[in-house]
């Protein structure tokens, strides 16, 4: 598939089925062949098969071991584009904002990508592919950091626990203060509620 490829990059996004905040892509390369054996040490997996804690250890390690930059599209423009068009061009910008040029690009499964490099879009490619796995750790931290920093903004909310999605906590402080500024209007439940932050 990639064979006979230099510079193969791993793509993973973040943030698709929240409620509210962005979405965070990361494009990471591996620079040498070292570099796999090391980070096979550090248990690397899909982010979403590790704990918050052990996510943020592995991503200080990371980040000194490959090349990656992050891509953000902001919840307006997710409500301007939709989720499809919102998540090729946070891969793009992603991609974009790489150190190095990439030869040959590998990206967990999305779809209405295109890309004049070659590349291959793998169904849970997080759980298959190093470089993507790595990619999705990275993501997970970068928007995590993103919604621990709105947490401040908007305490009410308890950004910092579930990052934006779902859960019930979230439910029940939209219950309470209704909708805020980061929320994603086009969303549902979101469009149907009272928009009572202003902040």
């Amino acid at each position: 598939m990639s064979q006979g490829y230099q510079n193969i990059v791993g793509i993973d996004e973040v943030g698709r089925g929240a409620w509210a905040g962005p979405l965070v892509a990361v494009a990471a390369m591996i620079v040498t062949k070292k570099t796999p054996y090391s980070i096979a040490k550090l248990k690397v997996k899909d982010s979403k098969l590790l704990s918050e804690k052990n996510r943020e250890r592995i991503f200080v390690e990371l980040s000194q071991q490959v090349v990656w930059s992050a891509g953000v599209v902001s919840h307006l423009e997710i409500d301007k584009l939709g989720m499809t068009r919102a998540n090729v061009l946070v891969i793009k910008r992603a991609i974009k904002k790489l150190a190095v040029k990439p030869d040959y690009l590998l990206l967990d499964k999305v779809s209405g990508f295109s890309h004049p490099k070659p590349f291959a879009s793998i169904i849970k490619g997080d759980r298959k592919i190093l470089t993507i796995a790595v990619a999705s750790i990275l993501a997970k931290v970068t928007r995590d950091r993103i919604m621990r920093r709105y947490h401040h903004q908007f305490p009410d909310y308890y950004f910092h626990r579930h990052k934006g999605y779902g859960t019930k906590l979230h439910q029940k402080c939209l219950a309470e203060h209704g909708v805020c500024r980061i929320h994603r209007q086009s969303f549902q439940p979101i469009s149907n509620l009272p928009n009572l932050c202003y902040n």
